[in-house]
């Protein structure tokens, strides 16, 4: 008997609107409305709409919140201050990564938003962790999460916005405001490579606020985009994806994460395993961009000279650079940038794709 999956807030209004439902880390969430290609250049054009209720929010409160998280994660959690955020990892002891994650730190302490998928083995890893005079408050069925995304999405969210120069948000920053009447924090992260705001705000609001910002973007060509779109926006933009070009038998500097572990910081968790891995991983992660009609997909294997040197991890067709395009782990001598590898396509076993080693991003917006 198949697992029952769990529903967003939106999830009434996604079937209505003609989304097709998918299971994707234990939820029910919309892969596409139409199209992929349209809703990932709708994004990369003008502006798309996307709901990530599934993702995970843990309030961290206390007088030992900050000394927690930095034990906690690899990043230097003291160089936060309200109205910041950071990117990071938090790895076990043998330096695999538990999770990666956003820190907030706002006037009242912190919030974490973890992936769908490790919502529960993070809890249980931070509780594990858990030091003195430290509150853990899940708030994540409480809470949804909505990201508009693209060229357009500051001047729609700001149009729902009245009062508030929502301009002066920087990147990796955020502040408490009102969308369309209602209470959000408003953030600018972005996992799509397009500028954009993501949207907090209490699961009740959720269908109101998605309503407005379809209303508040017709004229800019705003779209609902689903999951798929979201994959082939946040492989060309290099992000890495959880559970699959990253996981608890990965560390930092093989997963090209290495910028977010800072030692001088002190103790943290997996900080002696990682001292003595750090630019010596014996696998990397690098980008590969293959031919306008050849799409590799997770799981192939990647070849130079006639050996396997390692796995596609992420693969799917770049729509705004006209390639395949894939990320994967290959052993250190095969990494450098020009190297000329080739990935077998299982779809056909006896068809194989020059695959060349490529710099990450493989797409940057215009004047980023």
């Amino acid at each position: 008997m198949s697992e029952e999956l769990n529903r967003v807030p939106l999830d009434a209004r996604h079937r209505a609107s003609g989304g097709h439902m998918v299971g994707f880390a234990g939820f029910s969430m919309p892969l596409h409305y139409g199209s992929i290609r349209d809703e990932h250049e709708a994004v990369r054009q003008r502006c798309g709409l996307f709901d990530v209720s599934h993702m995970g929010e843990v309030l961290v409160r206390g007088s030992g919140a900050l000394d927690f998280l930095q034990r906690l994660v690899t990043n230097d959690v003291a160089k936060l201050e309200p109205g910041r955020a950071l990117y990071t990892v938090m790895c076990h002891p043998d330096g695999g990564i538990v999770d990666d994650l956003l820190v907030y730190q706002d006037a009242d302490g912190y919030m974490c938003v973890v992936n769908a998928a490790r919502h529960d083995p993070d809890l249980a890893w931070m509780r594990e962790n858990l030091g003195a005079d430290v509150e853990l408050t899940d708030v994540s069925a409480q809470t949804a999460l909505l990201a508009v995304q693209g060229p357009a999405a500051p001047e729609v969210v700001q149009r729902l916005s009245p009062g508030q120069e929502l301009g002066s948000i920087r990147y990796y920053h955020h502040r408490p405001g009102q969308v369309a009447g209602s209470r959000a924090r408003i953030s600018r992260t972005g996992y799509t490579g397009e500028d954009g705001f993501e949207l907090y705000v209490d699961a009740a609001a959720a269908d109101g606020l998605w309503t407005a910002l379809l209303e508040a973007g017709s004229g800019a060509g705003l779209v609902p985009a689903g999951l798929g779109a979201r994959d082939t926006l946040r492989l060309e933009a290099g992000f890495r994806l959880y559970g699959q070009d990253m996981d608890e038998g990965t560390d930092p500097y093989s997963a090209g994460l290495g910028w977010v572990v800072k030692p001088a910081k002190g103790a943290f968790n997996g900080d002696r395993a990682l001292a003595e891995r750090a630019e010596r991983s014996p696998r990397v992660l690098v980008g590969l961009r293959l031919g306008p009609r050849e799409i590799p997909r997770h799981g192939h294997p990647i070849f130079r000279d006639g050996e396997e040197v390692g796995t596609v991890t992420s693969g799917s067709y770049g729509f705004s650079v006209g390639a395949g395009l894939a990320m994967g782990y290959v052993d250190r001598a095969s990494s450098t940038p020009g190297t000329e590898l080739r990935v077998q396509l299982h779809a056909d076993p006896d068809r194989w794709a020059a695959a060349p080693v490529s710099a990450l991003p493989f797409y940057k917006r215009p004047g980023s």
